[in-house]
Formats: C-alpha cells, sequence, structure tokens
C-alpha cells in the first residue's frame, strides 16, 4: 500500500481521507470498529476539511473598490457644483459657494485620488466642518442638503464595507495554516496505512486491507491522470 501523500491535490487528498473513513465505518470489517486510530483520523480529516479550500482574503474587495469610487463621484459632484457657482459673480449666493469651497480647499482638493486610509481622514474632517451650524446653513442656501447628505452616506458606506474586509481578512489570517493541517492528515494516514500493512495477513483483516488498498490506488491513479493529462492549473 504506496502513495505519496505529498503529491496529490489538495482535493485528492480530502477525496481519499474521506473514502478511507466512509470504507471503516461501513461496518463490514470488524476489526477496525471502535479502533482509536479512526477517531484521529476523523479528527485529523475534519480540520483540514475546514481549511484546505479556505480564501486567502475576503473577496470583497470589488465592493469596497465601487463604494470608493460611489464616495469619489460624490465628493467630485458637490466640490465641481461649488467650484462653478462660486465664478457666477451675477448669481446669488456666488459668495457663500467661494465660502465653502474655501472650506474643500482647506482639506484638499484631490482628495479622491488618495489612498483609502488617507483619504478617510481627510473625508472625516471635511464633513465635521461642513455638519457645523454655519456651513449648514451655507449648504441650505445653496439648496445641498441632498448633495451633502448623499456624500456623508457614501463615505459611511465605504468605511462599513471598508472595515468588514478588513476584519473577515484578519479572520481568515488568525485560521490554522491549511499546509500544517495537511501534514498532520498525511502523519495520520500514513499510520493508519501502516496498521493495515502490518495487519494484512492477520484473519480478519485481509479484505479490509484490500478493499482500502484499492481505495489507495484510484487515488494514486487520479493523481498521475492530472499529470499526464495536464490537467493542473498554468503557471503564470
Amino acid at each position: 500500500m504506496k502513495i505519496a501523500l505529498t503529491e496529490l491535490s489538495t482535493k485528492d487528498l480530502a477525496t481519499l481521507a474521506q473514502r478511507i473513513i466512509s470504507n471503516a465505518q461501513s461496518g463490514k470489517y470488524p476489526v477496525i470498529i471502535n479502533h482509536p486510530l479512526i477517531g484521529t483520523l476523523q479528527s485529523s480529516y475534519a480540520d483540514y476539511d475546514k481549511v484546505y479550500t479556505k480564501q486567502i482574503y475576503s473577496g470583497k474587495g470589488v465592493d469596497v473598490a465601487t463604494a470608493d469610487q460611489e464616495r469619489d463621484m460624490a465628493y467630485r459632484n458637490l466640490k465641481a457644483f461649488l467650484n462653478g457657482y462660486r465664478k457666477l459673480s451675477s448669481a446669488s449666493n456666488y459668495q457663500t459657494a467661494e465660502e465653502l469651497y474655501r472650506v474643500f480647499k482647506t482639506f484638499g482638493l484631490n482628495l479622491d485620488r488618495l489612498s483609502y486610509s488617507s483619504q478617510t481622514a481627510q473625508m472625516k474632517k471635511l464633513i465635521e466642518e461642513l455638519e457645523t451650524p454655519e456651513n449648514t446653513q451655507k449648504l441650505s442656501a445653496l439648496s445641498l442638503d441632498t448633495a451633502f447628505a448623499d456624500m456623508k452616506t457614501k463615505h459611511q458606506d465605504f468605511e462599513t464595507l471598508f472595515s468588514e474586509q478588513a476584519g473577515a481578512n484578519a479572520d481568515l489570517r488568525q485560521m490554522a495554516s491549511a499546509t500544517a493541517i495537511r501534514k498532520s492528515l498525511e502523519k495520520t494516514l500514513k499510520s493508519y496505512f501502516n496498521l493495515l500493512t502490518a495487519m494484512k495477513d492477520v484473519s480478519g483483516w485481509e479484505l479490509f486491507y484490500s478493499d482500502t488498498n484499492e481505495l489507495v490506488k484510484a487515488a494514486k491513479n487520479s493523481s498521475l491522470g492530472k499529470k499526464e493529462g495536464g490537467d493542473t492549473a498554468p503557471q503564470k
């Protein structure tokens, strides 16, 4: 019963372990019922099953980027309106637009080009300043209450998603290493195979050994077939 477990793909190793456990628990082989090594194998496989297909990252990157684009658009629209309105000296409240535009200038006119963290820090200060009673009145005078509320909401939505992404990524990094858990499963399977090999000529173990050996051969052939058929992911 020979097989290079290290050469099996993550999924093939999982499949082999699953089949080995199911076969041992089928009730066809009295010699293995309640054997402590089966319990150890089940525990090792359960740990492996939790992490062998885990994502490296949260997968929320696209949502975060989209939220950032929407935040940028709301910021640009409000800034562009003030920039245009303040230049219309014949329009009423153009001076108010000038004053609000200066608030934008204070915290930077290119916030949408900054990194997530830098933009967040500056946007927070900008929003706080625009929320002062004086500036709230100026926004109302220019009928910009809704536009400002939209920018604020888009900023908060981004912050929520970014926080969720950071938390999810942290949780994934804290999970036990799939590589370490794989080695543990391989070690347990080897011990199991060694047991069956040592007992294969003992009465009651012959059929059990033979059937298990067929499962091992199938796993080995599956691995060889993928190599010969080129069923591997292309390298970048």
